[in-house]
């Protein structure tokens, strides 16, 4: 894939689609930028997922876990909540021998507990709808790389709140991911081809 750089650090690609540069050159990041990356997920089971996903990627590249997603499905029954919820002591050690995914035991047992987090929160209204009651009155509007932030408010806000209420790996930082991931703010920087798609807010 040719690409060129452009002023404020966006790619663009052969195909005239700008993108920022960890979305360019990577096949699998560059779908995942395309295609999900900052669309609305407002379903209990994508919540859920995602919120795993992120946890796991704590201290590794987001590349790590997307290569290693299709696995982590598989592992964790497509994150059936109620599925996970019900893992013990047995399907931990088995999944620390599952060479597909993340071996890392806190990371797992945060998994397993988050999911019993969520089954909890349904009597509250429920996972997404406490997730989506973080979302900001208006949305980042970053023009290169260097002006996207890791953490928020908002996020600080998110990670106390899903802490009190019996989440792991949930931290502030980790939560601006999530937010950013599930659309609930519009971090696409201004130019690339995606910003403003998610329908959630303008450009």
């Amino acid at each position: 894939m040719t690409l060129t750089s452009t002023d404020n650090g966006l790619i663009l690609g052969e195909d005239g689609k700008v993108r920022p540069l960890w979305a360019a050159s990577d096949p699998l990041m560059r779908q995942y930028y395309d295609e999900e990356w900052g669309m609305p997920v407002t379903d209990e089971q994508g919540v859920y997922e995602r919120i795993v996903l992120e946890g796991f990627q704590v201290g590794l590249s987001w590349a790590t876990v997307l290569r290693k997603r299709e696995n982590f499905r598989e592992a964790f029954h497509n994150f059936e909540v109620d599925t996970v919820a019900s893992f013990g002591e047995e399907k931990v050690e088995e999944l620390l021998q599952n060479a597909g995914i993340i071996r890392q035991r806190a990371k797992i047992n945060a998994a397993i507990n988050n999911a019993r987090a969520t089954q909890a929160l349904r009597e509250e209204g429920g996972l997404p709808q406490l997730v989506w009651s973080f979302k900001p009155e208006v949305t980042p509007r970053p023009l290169s790389m260097s002006e996207v932030a890791t953490v928020s408010e908002e996020s600080k806000a998110l990670a106390k709140a899903l802490k009190k209420k019996g989440f792991s790996f949930v931290g502030p930082t980790t939560m601006y991911a999530l937010m950013e991931a599930i659309g609930i703010i519009d971090n696409h920087l201004v130019g690339s081809h995606r910003r403003g798609t998610s329908g959630i807010w303008g450009e």
